[in-house]
């Protein structure tokens, strides 16, 4: 394969008359295309700031952003999911707030449609 082209610049390939630009893969490429990677069954995406991955289960979502997003090396010090407030948080208390907050289904299902589900009433009002 490709693994010995030299490092002298970075080396481009026609594939089907596209031209396409040998890089080593970064997270902002590759959630370009995430979203259309989705499978049938796949109706849950993470998202969490430029992540957009489907996933078949609510549970499968936590268990992602937990240890993609949540994880003792990675996790960032706050929550980085669309439209949450970014406080500082301990990763313990994240970690909660994730699974209570984001990753329940009926929370991962209005944060994909946010129109349909807006304020419809089978959503508690948060008054914390």
């Amino acid at each position: 394969f490709l693994q010995s082209t030299p490092a002298t610049s970075i080396p481009t390939v026609q594939v089907q008359g596209q031209q396409i630009n040998l890089q080593p893969p970064s997270y902002t490429a590759a959630s370009q295309h995430a979203e259309q990677m989705k499978k049938p069954g796949q109706n849950f995406m993470c998202l969490w700031q430029s992540c957009k991955k489907w996933f078949q289960t609510p549970s499968q979502v936590f268990y992602h952003a937990a240890t993609e997003h949540g994880g003792k090396d990675v996790y960032p010090g706050q929550c980085l999911w669309e439209g949450c407030e970014p406080f500082q948080r301990q990763r313990f208390s994240f970690i909660t707030h994730l699974q209570d907050k984001h990753c329940s289904r009926d929370a991962l299902l209005a944060g994909l449609k946010p129109d349909e589900h807006g304020q419809a009433g089978n959503q508690k009002p948060s008054n914390k």
